[in-house]
């Protein structure tokens, strides 16, 4: 139990001692995150708090800690585990052993729909008792996901027009999709995107891997010239993990609250996500930057390429003791599954 949820109990025990209702005494959880609070993210983390509170009628709270109060993003899966915080927000690629199960969703296997990653990404680590197990060896709890949604790149001082233009530039890339600029000849940089703004704006990056909601949240359209729409994939590994001693200390009701309220984050950031996508391009586009659409057969180079990174990770998973190739098989299978899903029903927040 991490210390921030032994004081939250200690505090309403006595409250409800007093009261002589301890039974349903009011428990506050500690929640880092190392984003700001604005944004598509940030207003999908408020309404998971508040799905929370209101399944369990109050009883079960987060007082969430912004911009990275309690800890950096590439701190945020130790600092959960040890329980610096009783949950938060781990972004995979950061932890890239840590979180190689989570890290499946950030692989460039063609799917840049966010709701559709989302939903998979989700069924799959909610089904998989191996990578449930992975986590638990790490007394780390998988509550729900998010998705940056669509891969793409901005610039300053210069624009990416074909793959042939990534040589040479110095850019802010992370994960299979970092790994494959590197391949086409870029100088990666290691840094977060809440660091990228600076980076651009300084010269230590030419360009940076992002996504559009991102962009507008940080306000990094400020310091960009070009805007490169990739349509490749998604970074997916980006979600809400909890301490498994303060969640195993919970009553059976609010840890059911709880996955039932990270299950439907998936639907509500997907409604979020796309209306704040749609935002932020036409934010850049007032601000001058130029909107860069990849061609189809420039993409193909980067999708051959990134096939490599598919192979290796499917070897990480099985050194860590999971099947990498049936993981990969499964999440593929939901991929096209819940892509089927939106093709017959359309997205939830337009089925009325």
């Amino acid at each position: 139990m991490t210390r921030f949820l032994k004081a939250a109990l200690a505090s309403t025990m006595l409250a409800g001692a007093t009261l002589g209702s301890v039974a349903h005494a009011e428990t506050t959880l500690f929640f880092g995150e190392a984003g700001p609070n604005r944004g598509a993210r940030a207003e999908a983390l408020n309404w998971f708090v508040d799905d929370v509170k209101a399944r369990t009628d109050g009883e079960l709270n987060f007082d969430v800690q912004w911009g990275g109060a309690l800890f950096k993003a590439n701190a945020a899966a130790q600092a959960v585990a040890d329980g610096v915080a009783d949950a938060g927000t781990i972004i995979g690629v950061y932890f890239p052993q840590e979180m190689v199960a989570y890290g499946i969703a950030d692989l460039p296997v063609q799917n840049p729909d966010p709701w559709v990653g989302m939903k998979a990404t989700d069924a799959l680590m909610r089904g998989s008792e191996a990578i449930q197990a992975n986590l638990a060896d790490q007394n780390l709890v998988y509550l729900g996901t998010y998705t940056t949604s669509a891969v793409h790149i901005g610039c300053k001082g210069t624009a990416i027009r074909s793959v042939e233009d990534i040589e040479g530039l110095k850019v802010r890339g992370v994960g299979a999709y970092g790994k494959t600029f590197a391949d086409f000849g870029a100088n990666l940089v290691n840094m977060s995107i809440y660091d990228a703004y600076q980076g651009l704006d300084s010269g230590l990056l030419d360009c940076s891997q992002g996504y559009s909601y991102a962009v507008g949240a940080l306000n990094q359209q400020e310091v960009m010239d070009s805007y490169t729409m990739l349509n490749w994939g998604q970074v997916g590994a980006l979600g809400i993990f909890m301490n498994k001693d303060a969640y195993d200390s919970l009553p059976e009701d609010q840890q059911q609250a709880l996955m039932e309220a990270g299950k439907g984050l998936s639907d509500e950031f997907g409604r979020l996500v796309s209306a704040d996508n749609d935002a932020a391009i036409e934010k850049m586009k007032e601000a001058g930057v130029e909107i860069i659409e990849l061609p189809d057969t420039e993409r193909a180079k980067l999708v051959e390429k990134g096939n490599t990174y598919l192979e290796q990770w499917v070897e990480q998973a099985n050194a860590a003791g999971l099947d990498g190739a049936a993981l990969l098989d499964e999440y593929r299978s939901l991929i096209e599954a819940f892509g089927a899903e939106r093709d017959e029903k359309g997205y939830p927040w337009e089925r009325g």
